[in-house]
């Protein structure tokens, strides 16, 4: 329930398309890279920062959620255990109260997942764009003519060489630029939840034929 829900990472709309931000290619070998884009943003000082504090800012919701879903439980197993005992009427009593019981969980649970959605599409947008320039800059710096993202589990890339993934380098590369320090880790810290099925920035990308 919760933000767990919500804390699919959107796509990347608003950023530059790359005809429209990429300087004209110079005549020459290409060199080309690939990055695993919502990565970059959510492991960014910055993106786990601001995620640890959306956790925080639902994480009383949550728990007001899980208490009510506790109740029902309960309910339901003296309305299961009892019910022998009971009265057509008591029965008919609790089993309405059970049911309006998950009808405000569903209700309450839907309202926070969405507007879980929309504070979290609202920090990955803004921070995305800033990732973006950062990567861009990089792009630029070390000469590369084309950079692929391979976070859609659609992507076209079948194989890259560990030496072709700049991931890690945009990701320091923007923490370096904005200054945010490094999250205290501890036993129980939050990690971003990119929508990408990876946990960690990849280091080469292989792709099984998708034939049967």
């Amino acid at each position: 329930m919760g933000l767990s829900a919500a804390a699919q990472m959107p796509a990347s709309p608003g950023l530059p398309s790359a005809q429209a931000a990429a300087p004209a290619v110079p005549v020459g070998p290409a060199k080309i890279a690939v990055i695993a884009f919502q990565l970059a943003v959510a492991q960014t000082n910055e993106g786990q920062r601001d995620f640890a504090d959306l956790q925080k800012k639902y994480a009383p919701k949550e728990a007001t959620l899980k208490s009510l879903n506790d109740e029902i439980e309960n309910l339901t197993k003296q309305l299961q255990t009892q019910g022998a005992s009971l009265s057509d009427a008591e029965r008919n009593t609790r089993a309405k109260t059970i049911d309006e019981k998950k009808k405000q969980l569903d209700r309450e649970t839907e309202d926070l997942k969405n507007e879980g959605q929309q504070d979290m599409q609202d920090m990955y947008n803004g921070l995305a764009s800033k990732v973006y320039d950062s990567m861009q800059a990089y792009a630029e710096k070390e000469g590369f003519t084309l950079i692929l993202d391979i976070s859609p589990q659609q992507s076209p890339v079948l194989y890259a060489s560990e030496g072709s993934n700049i991931t890690k380098q945009v990701i320091d590369a923007y923490n370096v630029k904005s200054g945010v320090p490094a999250p205290v880790q501890t036993g129980e810290a939050p990690r971003p939840k990119p929508a990408t099925p990876a946990t960690k920035p990849p280091t080469s990308t292989q792709k099984p034929a998708t034939s049967h």
